[in-house]
Formats: structure tokens, C-alpha cells, sequence
């Protein structure tokens, strides 16, 4: 090997690092949540028994996540990769800084939206990025690699939450948050150099002079903005720096000089980049973007996406199939999906471009995550539920323990899938990892009140953990085999959003069959003066209750197996022709 190669090797895999790093720390942001919001509703005024009002905080970040995904795929496809996820991570990074120093519910919510939106940007970038780089052949490690970061980052997510809330506020996640993400954002673009050369573009962009001028403006509106947002009290009452807080209109922080300066250094920073010969944001080819990727396309998609989500993100999956507006959201989700479908046959160039997935390992990989998808919420959700009905009821922290036995297992599944693609085809792969996620529901469908005592109940979580992790990487080398280059960022989006989706619509049928199995448990259960002899409940009928409410999990459970098995028929049949060997490889550089 050549010196310039064994460079283009090492810039490669520090490109694959960083970006897997990124996607890792994206996906632990997912979960850190969890513990920081009874602190975070507090500090916008909210009481701990308004959960419903501070469901916007988690479905804003999902909402951005999923909805705009389709649209960053295919500005990947159109501007490159690493553009991608370097303005991901810088867009990931100011909603860190929004939601940090957010005031109330409406900056908090708009700061999740914003971290939701770059945090989902960098997936499909990621996988468009490895399939660039390495041959058909040699994508499984890396896709391997990525998908197991991402694992391990939902597992240690609530860990580094907690390790923050034990020595300082919840604000201080997402300061270290705004920290990570721009020094993520700057290793990328050091690294910016040729390394591939697929689809008439390189993998990575060449090195070019740095706008300073346009940075200096972006760090002083990014600035003023979080002076804005902060109103720190030693300048709000300060004798002169306190004019600069006095509202020109009403009362409202947004109509200080301050905030005017942001707005007017936000100006200047734009006017900067549509006259720079080498600006940070190439505003000027906004023009043909919006042709290319068709902007009117990717709204009306991301509408349909943003009412599955607020149908089935806000609802309590314990008692709920949806919320309460959700049939309006599911209606109005229905009409913009059907616009969406006339506007990809009408469109010059449509967000979707056609026949991008006409093979059939293509929408097969698709249809495959959407199975996985609607499979494993029942994991995430109903395993630390049974965990609290039996035999943790006063702890969270016990229950949540429960499901990190399987969420450790993800990522050692996903390594070990990225490996065993080099000698099995992806669907052979895909199809045992579903088999065996599917014996692991089986296998906690028999668990009674005292199961979790023992520590052979670590097996079925283990096993399905490994089951799900051994499918990651070759249902996204299916796809990526069976799809052009140049669309591989898209192609990937539809993937993850499948993912998403799956994940909705699957509590929701699932809670709909666990439900039914509830009440017809619960019919059978007689009246309080029966079991308790008087109007007081006594610990028989909670008891009995509590049968019921197990019998509902089984029943989930055994609607997550189904799922599983009709993932791993659908690989076995739909991602037969897809693998190392697979339609559509580009060549790369070698690991």
C-alpha cells in the first residue's frame, strides 16, 4: 500500500469515528431526557403532575427527528456528506443552546425541535458516508460499527444524565451537549479532504479557506442570541447594559435592542454568505436545491410524518392508544401523504427520485424496519412496565436496569452482524436475528410475578437484545447494495423514518391488543365486597388487578414475537438477492 493510501485509509476511519461518535452521542440525547424532565418542567413552570403538558418536550425532539429526515437525506445525496454532517451538528449544537437556556415551555420545546432535527441528520449522512468510502464487501464492520454506537449510546444516555444531575443541573447536559457538537463539528471539518469518488462527487469535500469573517458573525448572533434567551441578571439590572433589555414593544424579550442586535447580526451573517467567494453556508445555491430536492415535496411528507407523530408520541402507552387529537393528526397526516404521493408523480425532480427504491432488496430493507421497528417498542416500553408491576413497583431506576440487560446486548448483536456479513448473506443474517428477538418475546410471555428473580430471566433479554442488534447491519447493507449512490442518503432517511414509524404504529397496536386482554382478564375478576368482603380494597384485589395487568403484557409480548417473525420472513424472502454480492456495490477504499 502506497503512502497516500494508508493516508486515505487513516482519514477514512477517523471519518467513520467521528461520525459514528456523533450518532452515538445524538442517540444517548434521546434518552437523557428521561431523568432530567421532572427538573426541566420545573424550571418552566410546570408541575410534576402536568406530564401531558410536557409531552412537547420528548415529541418535539421526534417530531424534528423524523420529519425532516427525508429532506437531509437528500440534501446529502445533493451537497455532499460531511456538509451534512458538519450543519447537523452545528444545528444540533444551537438547539442544545436553546433548550439550555430556554425560559419557558415554547423556547424548550423549539430548542428539542432543533435537536431532534440534527440529531436525525446524522444518521442517514453516516450510512450514505460508509457506503461511499468501502466496497459492498467491506461495508458490514462499519455499518457494524455505527449501528453499534448508537446502541450503546441509548444504553449509556440516562447513565451520563444521571452522572450530570448528580453534581450539577439538568442545564448542564446540554451546555456539555452545545460543546461536544461543535468540536465534533470541527474534527469533521479538519478532515475534510477526497477520499472516494462515487456518483461524481467525493465522499468528502476538499479543503478550503475558511470564511472567518462569516464564522466571527455566525459566534456573535449565536452569542446574542443566548444573551437574549439567559437575560442574565447581572446585565438586566446593570445600570447602562440593562437599556440593552428594555422591550421597544410590550414586554416581550424579543424586541430588546438586544434581540435586535441578534437579528441584525443574524443579517449580516446571511448578506455575508451570499457575497463570500468561499462562504461557510453556500446560501447561493439555495435556488437549485429547492429544484432539486424539491422543497414542496419534502413539506408535504414531513406533515404526514409530523401527524404520526403527534397521534402517537403524546399518548400514555400504558392506557392509551393514541392521544386525544389523534384521529384529527391521523387525518390530516392522510391527506398530506396523499399529496405527497401526487406531488412525486408530478414533480420534475421529485424529493424521492424515481425508481430509487425499485429493487426489491431496496423497499424490502424498508418494509423489513418497519417490522423491527414495531417489534422492538415493545422491548423499550413494556419491559421496564412488567419490571414495575412485579417485582420493582416503587422503583424506576430497578425497572429501567431490567431493559439495560438488553439494551447491552444491542450493540454487541450489531458488531457481531457487521462481522458475520463478510460469509453470510445479509438475509440470512437479518432473518435468524429476528428469529431469535422473536424467541426472546416468546420466552418473556411465559414470565410469571416472581420471573425477574431469577437470573435466568437475563437469558430472554439477552437473546432478543443480540436478535435485534445481529439484524441493524445487513438490513442497511441490504439497502445500500440495492441502491444507486446517489441516492443512498434518502434511501437511508426512509429507512430510519420506517424505523420511527414502526415504532409508533407498533405501540399503538400493540397497546390495543394488550388492552383488550386487560378487560377481558379483568371481566373475569370479582367485585371488591367479593374479594375484600367490604367497599375498602385489600391487597387480594390489587392482586388480581395486577394478574390482569401481566396477562396484558404476555399479550403484547406475544404481539412483539409476531412482528419479529414477519421481519425475519421478510428478510428471508425480500433481501434474498442483496448482500456482499448484492446489485448495486460502488468501489471505495478498502478498511
Amino acid at each position: 500500500m502506497t503512502a497516500g493510501q494508508q493516508r486515505a485509509d487513516g482519514a477514512a476511519r477517523a471519518l467513520l469515528v467521528l461520525a459514528a461518535v456523533a450518532v452515538g452521542f445524538a442517540a444517548a440525547d434521546t434518552y437523557v431526557v428521561v431523568l432530567a424532565l421532572p427538573e426541566m418542567m420545573t424550571s418552566v413552570g410546570l408541575n410534576l403532575d402536568e406530564l401531558q403538558r410536557a409531552a412537547p418536550i420528548v415529541s418535539g425532539f421526534l417530531l424534528g427527528y423524523i420529519a425532516m429526515l427525508p429532506l437531509i437525506g437528500r440534501i446529502a445525496d445533493i451537497r455532499g456528506r460531511i456538509p451534512v454532517l458538519v450543519g447537523s451538528l452545528v444545528v444540533f449544537s444551537v438547539g442544545s443552546l436553546v433548550t439550555a437556556a430556554s425560559y419557558d415551555l415554547v423556547t424548550m420545546v423549539a430548542g428539542r425541535f432543533l435537536q431532534g432535527v440534527g440529531g436525525g441528520g446524522l444518521v442517514p449522512a453516516t450510512l450514505a458516508l460508509v457506503a461511499d468510502i468501502w466496497t459492498v464487501e467491506q461495508r458490514g464492520v462499519p455499518l457494524g460499527v455505527v449501528g453499534a454506537v448508537q446502541e450503546v449510546g441509548s444504553v449509556l444516555g440516562p447513565l451520563y444524565g444521571a452522572v450530570v444531575l448528580s453534581f450539577s443541573t439538568w442545564g448542564t447536559i446540554f451546555w456539555l451537549n452545545l460543546a461536544v457538537g461543535l468540536v465534533l463539528a470541527a474534527g469533521l471539518l479538519a478532515l475534510r479532504r477526497p477520499v472516494a469518488s462515487p456518483a461524481g462527487h467525493n465522499a468528502t469535500e476538499s479543503r478550503a479557506a475558511v470564511d472567518w469573517l462569516g464564522a466571527l458573525l455566525a459566534v456573535l448572533a449565536v452569542v446574542a442570541l443566548a444573551l437574549v434567551l439567559l437575560a442574565p441578571e447581572r446585565l438586566t439590572s446593570g445600570l447602562t447594559t440593562g437599556l440593552a433589555y428594555i422591550p421597544y414593544v410590550g414586554d416581550s424579550r424579543w424586541t430588546t435592542p438586544m434581540a435586535l442586535t441578534c437579528y441584525v447580526l443574524a443579517a449580516l451573517f446571511v448578506a455575508r454568505e451570499l457575497s463570500a467567494k468561499r462562504p461557510l453556508i453556500d446560501l447561493r445555491g439555495a435556488a437549485d436545491l429547492r429544484a432539486s430536492a424539491d422543497l414542496i415535496g419534502a413539506g408535504l411528507l414531513g406533515l404526514a410524518l409530523a401527524g404520526v407523530v403527534l397521534a402517537f408520541a403524546t399518548a400514555d402507552p400504558e392506557v392509551q392508544v393514541f392521544s386525544p387529537l389523534g384521529p384529527w393528526f391521523l387525518a390530516g397526516s392522510a391527506v398530506a401523504a396523499l399529496l405527497f404521493v401526487w406531488r412525486q408523480r408530478v414533480a420534475t425532480h421529485p424529493l424521492i427520485p424515481r425508481r430509487a427504491l425499485a429493487d426489491r432488496p431496496a423497499w424490502g430493507a424498508v418494509l423489513v424496519s418497519f417490522l423491527i421497528g414495531s417489534s422492538l417498542i415493545a422491548a423499550l416500553v413494556d419491559i421496564p412496565i412488567f419490571a414495575r408491576v412485579t417485582v420493582f413497583p416503587n422503583s424506576q431506576l430497578g425497572a429501567a436496569l431490567v431493559l439495560v440487560r438488553l439494551l447491552a446486548a444491542l450493540p454487541v448483536g450489531a458488531l457481531a452482524g457487521g462481522y458475520l456479513l463478510r460469509r453470510v448473506p445479509a438475509a440470512v443474517l437479518a432473518a435468524v436475528g429476528m428469529v431469535a428477538a422473536a424467541g426472546g418475546f416468546a420466552w418473556m410471555a411465559q414470565w410469571d410475578r416472581s420471573a425477574l428473580d431469577s437470573p435466568v430471566a437475563t437469558v430472554p433479554l439477552v437473546l432478543c437484545g443480540l436478535g435485534f442488534g445481529l439484524a441493524i447491519a445487513p438490513v442497511n447493507a441490504a439497502l445500500l447494495a440495492a441502491t444507486r449512490s446517489e441516492v443512498h442518503g434518502i434511501a437511508s432517511a426512509l429507512l430510519i423514518v420506517a424505523r420511527m414509524v414502526g415504532m409508533l404504529v407498533g405501540i399503538s397496536a400493540l397497546t390495543t391488543i394488550g388492552l383488550r386482554r386487560f378487560y377481558a382478564v379483568a371481566a373475569d375478576v370479582p367485585s371488591i365486597q367479593q374479594v375484600c368482603g367490604s367497599d375498602r380494597i385489600c391487597d387480594a384485589y390489587v392482586d388480581a388487578l395486577r394478574e390482569a395487568g401481566i396477562a396484558q403484557i404476555h399479550a403484547i409480548f406475544w404481539g412483539a414475537a409476531v412482528a419479529a417473525l414477519l421481519a425475519a420472513v421478510a428478510s428471508a424472502v425480500l433481501l434474498r438477492s442483496a448482500g456482499p454480492t448484492g446489485p448495486r456495490g460502488r468501489r471505495g477504499l478498502s478498511l
